[in-house]
């Protein structure tokens, strides 16, 4: 009975506190400061937890996306973009009628040499589709007839932060909603008790790669609900996710009915619908302390789901443990799941960092999709694995017998796409015979998202929030579906 009495007492002195604050103004002005800082907001907003009305557009092939994203760009010519004839080309200069002299990086500018870096990795034909792989990725091969290989991907931006940008919200400069963000506004919520939108950090066992921001599963000018929540890897896998010290779950609920009753009167004070979002994240943040624990003990998977993820999935953080992390979220209906895994940017060294990042990932992308596919989610599950941009033919510093290294390369590089909606088996685009250009079939990352959307039943072109007098969507002004793409 004392420690009752005790926790009540805390628990008054802290709505005390609070009032005191003037919590109720204090939210409203703060939500009002929010809403005024994005414009003035689309002509409707979803009611809580749901999509936009006539979303979506059409049947869609997809329900999730899980985007398996490698950070710092991994080297297509030594993983899928077979260019056998480049042996017998090694050390020569790269002729400038293939350069055409292309925008290069600081890192190579001042290169007296441009040498020609054949890749020192074994290729062969996987599966009935015959899709070249390299001896790196032994996992994906065996799952090649499932994937869709864009080789004819190009982008605009040549450094690492502004082609993560890029590939994440349509745009190099930070400020706009992420890709997660858009479909969680336009489709909404399948699971009241999760985030819509969940993102996952992993990095290298062997280097820490480029910095990762918290903006590239932001929400930009959109409310600030269709941001995506970072699960974490150590302590609760959602910040304040438990209690305080002393606050009983009890406690928890009175605070919150109190909170979301001062937000009412604020909302109808104001009319300001950020209140009534800010009264359901109070609310979900409170189911998720009993649905995030559920989700993250992976305690109850049989032998055989480590067995086919690795080792490694047993180790929260890693990227096996947030591939397999990714299959029980969309498994609960989580609509947009997005991993980043640090460390591909090898401009040195790349022999000995590439087979590191293939050991770290190989098994569990490939998992991942043997996965899905066995609990009959991959029909209803989009799947991209792919970096910012590729990497270079000619070696950056010194090319030797065992050892070289590659530049930022945006003409041209390789993503896999699997599941719902995407042709599988398929190889699409081409480049040159030194992997410098594309020749045919080019693929622009604005043609990717609106793939991606068209996946989930969106036109790319009437998904668009009204900011600052103009209406914005993730594609810009640009962007085609590549229909060749689709099942």
């Amino acid at each position: 009975m004392l420690d009752q009495q005790t926790e009540l007492r805390s628990f008054l002195a802290r709505r005390t506190f609070l009032g005191r604050l003037g919590l109720g103004a204090t939210a409203a002005a703060g939500m009002l400061a929010d809403s005024a800082a994005r414009g003035d907001g689309p002509a409707e907003h979803p009611t809580a937890g749901r999509g936009l009305p006539g979303l979506p557009h059409f049947r869609p092939q997809a329900k999730h996306v899980i985007y398996l994203f490698q950070s710092g760009a991994p080297s297509q010519l030594d993983l899928f973009d077979h260019k056998p004839g480049l042996a017998e080309r090694r050390g020569e200069e790269l002729p400038d009628s293939i350069r055409q002299g292309q925008r290069l990086t600081g890192m190579t500018a001042t290169q007296a040499r441009f040498p020609v870096a054949p890749s020192m990795f074994k290729f062969a034909r996987h599966g009935a589709s015959g899709a070249w792989i390299s001896e790196l990725l032994p996992h994906t091969a065996g799952v090649a007839d499932e994937l869709c290989f864009v080789k004819s991907l190009h982008t605009q931006a040549i450094n690492h932060d502004p082609a993560v940008t890029f590939l994440q919200t349509g745009a190099q400069l930070a400020g706009r909603p992420s890709m997660g963000a858009w479909v969680s506004y336009g489709l909404g919520a399948m699971n009241d008790d999760l985030p819509t939108f969940v993102a996952m950090v992993s990095q290298s066992s062997f280097k820490a790669g480029q910095p990762l921001y918290d903006r590239l599963w932001g929400s930009g000018f959109l409310p600030t609900r269709y941001q995506g929540v970072k699960f974490r890897s150590v302590g609760d896998p959602v910040l304040y996710l438990s209690n305080p010290a002393g606050v009983s779950r009890t406690s928890r609920r009175w605070l919150l009915d109190d909170l979301a009753a001062l937000n009412r009167l604020n909302l109808e004070e104001y009319g300001d619908p950020d209140i009534a979002t800010r009264i359901a994240q109070y609310e979900l943040a409170y189911r998720m302390q009993t649905s995030v624990p559920e989700l993250t003990d992976v305690s109850s998977e049989p032998e055989s789901t480590f067995e086919l993820y690795g080792p490694d999935a047993r180790r929260p953080g890693t990227y096996a443990a947030n591939c397999l992390l990714a299959r029980r979220l969309v498994e609960r209906g989580v609509r947009f799941v997005q991993l980043f895994h640090r460390g591909w940017d090898q401009h040195t060294k790349l022999p000995e960092g590439i087979r590191h990042q293939c050991r770290d990932t190989d098994q569990a992308s490939a998992a991942l999709i043997q996965d899905l596919k066995q609990r009959g989610l991959l029909d209803q599950t989009l799947v991209v694995w792919g970096g910012e941009f590729g990497r270079t033919v000619y070696c950056q510093g010194k090319l030797t017998a065992d050892d070289y290294g590659r530049d930022h390369h945006p003409r041209c590089f390789t993503a896999w796409m699997a599941g719902g909606g995407i042709k599988p088996g398929l190889s699409y685009g081409k480049t040159d015979a030194f992997g410098y250009n594309v020749v045919e079939d080019a693929v622009h990352v604005h043609d990717l998202h609106a793939t991606m959307l068209h996946c989930l039943g969106i036109d790319h072109r009437r998904l668009t929030f009204r900011f600052q007098g103009r209406d914005f969507r993730l594609t810009d002004v640009h962007g085609r579906v590549v229909r060749d793409l689709l099942s």
